[in-house]
């Protein structure tokens, strides 16, 4: 890279648009495109895993990333830690994930249904609830998959330990991922 030229993490953050684009020339040379989400507040390694385990399953990962007050209205006050453009740019240096799009509503159903993934990937916390974007995924016929999730490993989980000076609290419990 020269002083110059974009560094490559910068370059992996589009527009929905060109995610989209991205997304509709690899399908066209059969290339199977897998799509998750999540407001990755504090990257840790149970994002990691997540990530390479979605990379895995296709040929292309595109990744998008609640917007800093989207994440706020899910996560509540104090959230997140890390603005939206730090975010994006760690979530997109990382080796498994292709594209990068920071997304303003509190659900991804919009950018699924533009994106049109062929695999819509979350953690398994999701097992024992209702996923918001089941009925897009399905609609754009995006198989839905559910990857385990690291124990022990959460962004809130993190946090709160932060929190007490880096003891782990009492009552802390394996959280999702995100």
């Amino acid at each position: 890279m020269t002083a110059t030229q974009e560094p490559l993490s910068l370059q992996r953050i589009v527009t929905a648009q060109q995610a989209a684009a991205f997304a509709r020339a690899l399908q066209q040379d059969g290339v199977e495109v897998a799509f998750t989400n999540g407001c990755f507040d504090v990257l840790h390694a149970g994002h990691v895993a997540y990530l390479e385990v979605a990379r895995a399953m296709a040929g292309a990962l595109i990744v998008g990333v609640n917007s800093d007050a989207s994440v706020r209205r899910l996560k509540g006050p104090g959230r997140p830690v890390v603005p939206q453009e730090d975010r994006a740019r760690v979530v997109a240096a990382l080796r498994a994930v292709d594209r990068v799009v920071i997304f303003e509503e509190e659900t991804a159903a919009s950018l699924i249904e533009l994106i049109r993934p062929n695999l819509y990937v979350k953690g398994a916390d999701y097992a024992d609830k209702a996923l918001p974007e089941e009925p897009t995924a399905r609609a754009v016929g995006a198989r839905i998959v559910l990857v385990p999730l690291l124990a022990g490993r959460s962004t809130s989980a993190l946090i709160e330990r932060l929190r007490h000076g880096g003891r782990r609290p009492e009552s802390a419990e394996s959280e999702p991922a995100t």
